[in-house]
């Protein structure tokens, strides 16, 4: 007779092997165990348009043209799916297929291509816009869209284009949790408004010019002033972004994730 079967120690073995094999069974069927990735396999996140104005001055077009190249590598595997034009749609059933518009210095400027876009924003759709699309003033006759940028008309910038100190305002939002306290982004012709947009409750101030660059300009300068060049309008799924003057626009990695993650948090609106 063999007795190992009947000491106590034989049976807390075997006891300890038979637990041990239904938790690694039970962990292999549970499906509730988190993946650390998301992979959308043929699946498409969503769909973009990007406007450009092949007319504009030479500085603009060559910041669009780089942001095209840039924008298309993050399209790589068909992630999402995007459409190029040179005129804002006239309607809003054009505009509503999109779930993120990106300007690239380009503002409608017909009452079609207006009223569509104001309906668009009105009803949930998505915005980025970079430079010359918040540069507004008495002329541009479209007192809505003052109240969608959240801030004044233009007021002054610095130039010639130059590289800047900046500060983020907030590591509480998404585009900038992941942005260093300070940094310097690439050479670019700034604008401030007035008023400056901080003094408007609805909206949220996520990057300025560091007033540590003053006097800012070499030819046109700036002595002072609250200087913010990327914010949100909390009314709306939007945000600004005051970069897009000439052809630096995309040789930084800190401004590049700056870009990459605006345009993730409109387009796919996950915090």
């Amino acid at each position: 007779m063999n007795t190992h079967t009947h000491h106590p120690l034989y049976h807390l073995v075997v006891l300890c092997c038979v637990l041990l094999c239904c938790l690694a069974k039970a962990k292999a069927q549970d499906t509730t165990t988190p993946y650390p990735a998301d992979y959308a396999g043929d699946r498409i996140r969503f769909h973009a348009l990007f406007i450009w104005d092949p007319s504009a001055e030479s500085a603009h077009v060559e910041f669009d043209q780089q942001a095209l190249r840039f924008f298309h590598k993050l399209s790589y595997g068909e992630g999402f799916t995007y459409d190029v034009r040179t005129q804002c749609p006239e309607s809003f059933d054009s505009l509503k297929r999109y779930d993120v518009v990106v300007m690239l210095n380009a503002l409608p400027h017909e009452a079609s291509q207006r009223n569509a876009f104001q309906q668009y924003m009105e009803q949930g759709g998505g915005w980025i816009g970079f430079h010359a699309t918040g540069y507004n003033d008495k002329d541009t006759h479209w007192p809505w869209y003052n109240q969608f940028l959240g801030c004044g008309t233009f007021l002054c910038n610095n130039w010639p284009p130059q590289p800047a100190l900046v500060e983020v305002d907030t590591h509480q939002h998404p585009v900038t949790r992941s942005l260093p306290q300070q940094f310097v982004v690439p050479a670019s012709e700034f604008y401030q408004f007035s008023p400056s947009p901080r003094l408007n409750p609805d909206v949220e101030v996520l990057v300025s010019i560091s007033p540590k660059n003053y006097p800012f300009g070499i030819k046109d300068i700036v002595l002072f002033g609250d200087f913010p060049i990327v914010w949100t309008n909390k009314h709306y799924r939007m945000i600004y972004l005051n970069m897009g003057h000439g052809d630096e626009g995309f040789i930084d990695a800190t401004q590049n994730l700056l870009l990459t993650n605006a345009f993730r948090w409109i387009a796919l609106g996950k915090e």
